[in-house]
């Protein structure tokens, strides 16, 4: 008889279990909206990043079938070999001027444009100084590069400070010459790495302070603006429009897969960056490129924003309403400054238990347990969106209100 090899991942899968970290896959039958079937009930949606509504939207619906009917399905291949269509550069173009950058390359995911371009950018002749908060993608990027990397507390722009003046005044000598690298680093470049908003806490980066910081000791900076495309600056250009920082970030990462309502993600800023990165990036080189219908979408997408500032203005007052309800209830919601709000249980058990309650309840808000936050960090992560009603919200404000004291959350 054959052993499987295999064999010990259905112990592990029990271990999660036992757990409570094993998260099973919920599925949907419907359109991603304010309202979704998934295992067949219909459930108010408060887990997805479709932050404007946008994935049903009819000029993206309209876009996209236009796009399969003159392109076809698929692109073929990679876009080095034969997969580089005018709809994918007509898409970088748009979303450059959206940007205010010199140029923009598109690639499969926003976690494919991290691991894309950090080892491109950065090298053993390099240093990397990363948020610990950072997101997966931006922390697989810096194991795929072969340059050193330290990491400072979460948005402590002191430490920060400290880390860049320590690693510029390594290159100096005792009589203080200079050794090597840009004012006495022997890193030919330093990297400045941090989320624009963090995708489970819901904060935003202090990037001004960041951005004065890496001035100062001659540092880049790269922004992953995935959660702050669609939602912060003028038509949801981001922290860097936000801040009124244009020509101060290097490297700017978006997806398009959340606010955008499509998928992809792409790399914004200067012509030599998009340059290298056709050249270099892995991702790009060894992926075929979007189908036509997403190209289009993405570009009906970036109008859209343009031309409809209404929905992040309803995306924001929802925000400001249902975040503020939930705090009179008396939950716990972190540090959210943005759509993203946490909802705090401490361990992946009652996380798991409130969950279930609440699609019994009529709410889809699934848990966020380990190893995507930390063992004592679980939650319920909400978004609400710009297709919420002010009902609907209530009626989810009502089953919070309702399952908190039974999990002992909040007083009954």
């Amino acid at each position: 008889m054959t052993t499987d090899p295999l064999a010990f991942l259905a112990d592990e899968v029990a271990e999660l279990k036992r757990a409570n970290l094993y998260r099973p896959l919920r599925v949907m039958s419907s359109p991603q909206a304010a309202v979704v079937i998934v295992d067949g009930k219909p459930l108010i949606n408060l887990s997805s990043n479709n932050y404007l509504g946008l994935a049903t939207h009819p000029r993206l619906k309209e876009a996209a079938l236009a796009a399969t009917r003159d392109f076809g399905v698929g692109s073929g291949a990679v876009r080095t070999i034969a997969g580089t269509m005018t709809l994918h550069e007509q898409l970088e173009s748009d979303l450059a001027a959206f940007k205010r950058t010199e140029a923009v390359l598109t690639f499969q995911s926003g976690f494919t444009a991290n691991t894309g371009v950090i080892p491109v950018v950065t090298g053993e002749a390099d240093l990397i100084v990363s948020d610990a908060l950072n997101h997966a993608s931006i922390i697989d990027g810096m194991r795929m590069s072969k340059a050193p990397r330290v990491v400072y507390p979460h948005k402590d722009v002191a430490a920060l400070r400290e880390l860049l003046r320590e690693a510029r005044a390594a290159g100096r000598t005792d009589a203080g010459a200079v050794d090597a690298g840009a004012a006495g680093s022997p890193h030919r470049l330093i990297l400045v790495v941090t989320d624009g908003v963090f995708s489970m806490d819901g904060d935003i980066a202090p990037l001004p302070g960041i951005v004065a910081a890496a001035e100062e000791f001659g540092a880049a900076v790269m922004v992953d603006d995935a959660h702050a495309s669609g939602v912060l600056g003028r038509n949801g250009r981001g922290t860097v429009d936000h801040f009124d920082l244009h020509g101060r970030v290097a490297i700017q990462v978006g997806t398009l897969s959340k606010a955008i309502g499509v998928l992809g993600g792409y790399v914004a800023g200067s012509s030599a960056l998009r340059e290298m990165l056709t050249q270099r990036a892995r991702p790009f080189l060894f992926s075929t490129s979007h189908p036509p219908a997403v190209a289009a979408s993405c570009i009906a997408a970036i109008h859209v924003l343009q031309d409809e500032p209404e929905l992040i203005d309803r995306l924001w007052a929802n925000t400001i309403y249902f975040k503020g309800e939930l705090r009179r209830l008396g939950f716990d919601t972190g540090a959210s400054e943005t759509p993203i709000t946490p909802v705090m249980m401490g361990d992946s058990g009652t996380a798991g238990r409130f969950s279930a309650r609440l699609f019994e309840e009529g709410v889809f808000a699934q848990p966020v347990v380990y190893p995507t936050v930390a063992l004592d960090k679980a939650r319920i992560r909400t978004i609400v969106t710009a297709e919420h009603t002010t009902e609907q919200l209530d009626r989810c404000l009502a089953a919070f209100g309702k399952v908190g004291p039974e999990v002992g959350l909040i007083p009954g």
